[in-house]
């Protein structure tokens, strides 16, 4: 059982929160995280770089000086790809590319899982026994932050009726929000810190949610780890 300490509003420890290994995979899965982070950047390509070969390049086709006599090299049309502003020798000119990646189900779940023990092993999560504004307060999110450690990126996993929270740390760099339900190994892996409720993070170990995803879902991103 790994011992995770639980915080309250002011940064102040009132508990712990026991998380058993067996329920998030038993051990870590370097190459099962790898594989769903590669897959969940690999979705976010839209395969819709172009470039223009010497044909589609506006320009004059006048030779720009005679073949000889002039010491320069020999020298064609301004469009051709060795000068600056030409075509490109190998345009990339399809109508698009799939860059899209699978996995199984459960392969995902597990990562999923497999992702928040790799935090949970590393004292990277951060439990708030109750993440509550009245109204948006970003001086004082940016406390709380502050008081339980976060000293670098953090996530932090809300529920969808948060409003006053999510718009409390939307200002705040390194700091992007999600809805607690769709925590997955890409973000989770994009950041230092996990910041979430102690119910939350309860009933996700308990109940297994989550949707397979991991092609994003934060909202604010600003930085890395």
């Amino acid at each position: 059982m790994i011992e995770l300490p639980v915080y309250d509003s002011k940064g102040k420890q009132v508990d712990t929160f026991s998380v058993d290994e067996a329920l998030l995979g038993g051990e870590i899965r370097p190459a099962l995280l790898k594989q769903a982070y590669v897959r969940a950047h690999a979705n976010q390509r839209q395969g819709s770089a172009r470039t223009r070969n010497r044909s589609r390049v506006e320009g004059s086709t006048r030779k720009l000086f005679k073949q000889k006599g002039t010491g320069n090299a020999r020298r064609g049309p301004v469009r051709t790809n060795v000068m600056k502003g030409g075509g490109v020798a190998f345009a990339k000119t399809r109508t698009g590319e799939d860059f899209r990646r699978d996995m199984p189900r459960k392969m995902r779940r597990l990562a999923n899982r497999n992702a928040l023990l790799a935090k949970a092993v590393d004292q990277e999560i951060k439990i708030i026994d109750k993440i509550d504004f009245k109204a948006p307060r970003t001086a004082e999110f940016k406390s709380l932050l502050e008081k339980v450690g976060i000293d670098r990126s953090c996530l932090v996993a809300l529920d969808s009726g948060n409003v006053n929270a999510r718009r409390s740390a939307r200002n705040l760099d390194g700091v992007d929000t999600i809805r607690w339900e769709q925590l997955n190994a890409f973000e989770m892996l994009n950041h230092r810190y996990l910041v979430i409720e102690k119910a939350n993070l309860k009933a996700f170990i308990e109940n297994g949610h989550c949707t397979g995803g991991g092609n994003g879902g934060a909202t604010t991103a600003k930085g890395g780890r």
